[in-house]
């Protein structure tokens, strides 16, 4: 009887039709080479306690719809990210920020 041999199957690309990238850290183009990493700007700044009425500061934290913002967009740390959120939503309640903006509201 013959062998038969199974040859090597072919690279394929990755779902969105371009090759995959070799290691974990791979950016190609203009911006090559790994990302620095994100750094909270709370634990930066070395901040203990988020204090709800400093509403221009929280302003920062909240689309334009009113929305808080996620983790991954501000560079948040998660102990951080849950004191922001209570600290936006306990200023909500004493009306130093919107719930929703103007415009969501028809006005």
């Amino acid at each position: 009887m013959a062998e038969t041999t199974a040859s090597p199957a072919p690279e394929r690309p990755a779902s969105n039709g371009r090759p995959a990238r070799n290691g974990p850290f791979r950016r190609g183009g203009r911006f090559g080479g790994p990302r620095p990493p994100r750094v909270c700007p709370f634990c930066a700044q070395k901040v203990k306690v988020i204090d709800y009425k400093q509403a221009d500061a929280l302003r920062r934290y909240l689309t334009d719809h009113g929305k808080i913002k996620a983790r991954r967009k501000v560079g948040t740390c998660a102990k951080h990210q849950r004191a922001l959120a209570v600290a936006i939503k306990r200023a909500r309640h004493v009306a130093l920020l919107p719930f929703v903006s103007e415009s969501m509201r028809g006005e």
